[in-house]
């Protein structure tokens, strides 16, 4: 389990699936080197430049946080039970409603629609909301998801980023 990165007043809380292993022994967020959230993050203008992972503290003063659905580590998403999902997207409501970022954005479809109960759910924004909160689905920027580039996330978040 890896602390949430959170502030006050977010634009964005960007939830992933579940730390990896690489990020449970840092504790950082998307500390994998092939995983393409930071690049990603950083062509889509949410940050003015590429953070390393240790620099995941600097995300509130730009609006931004990061949590996940479910706190325990994997080595793969497809590691985790539908009910840890469930459980997890439970949990993250509530925490979104205490929260009240402006969107919360979920990197990761499939976790998406198990853990919301949503099996046609697509990316991008979503009719329903989390917590009260709008939602948003972009890729999992994990680099076992390859059918989705650095370019093709970044693009994503760009629309993210254009709706606030």
């Amino acid at each position: 389990m890896i602390d949430d990165v959170i502030g006050p007043s977010l634009d964005v809380l960007f939830c992933g699936i579940n730390p990896g292993l690489m990020s449970e022994a840092t504790g950082h967020h998307f500390a994998r080197p092939g995983n393409r959230f930071w690049p990603a993050l950083h062509l889509s203008g949410f940050t003015p430049r590429l953070l390393s992972p240790a620099e995941q503290h600097l995300l509130p003063s730009y609006g931004l946080g990061i949590t996940n659905i479910v706190p325990r580590a994997s080595a793969k998403a497809s590691e985790l039970t539908r009910e840890e999902l469930v459980a997890g997207g439970q949990a993250l409501a509530a925490k979104v409603a205490s929260l009240g970022p402006k969107v919360l954005a979920v990197l990761g479809i499939s976790a998406y629609r198990t853990a919301f109960a949503r099996p046609k759910a697509v990316i991008g924004p979503q009719p329903e909301r989390v917590g009260g909160v709008r939602v948003w689905v972009l890729p999992n920027p994990s680099g076992l998801n390859a059918h989705w580039t650095v370019a093709t996330i970044a693009e994503e978040m760009g629309r993210l980023r254009s709706s606030l």
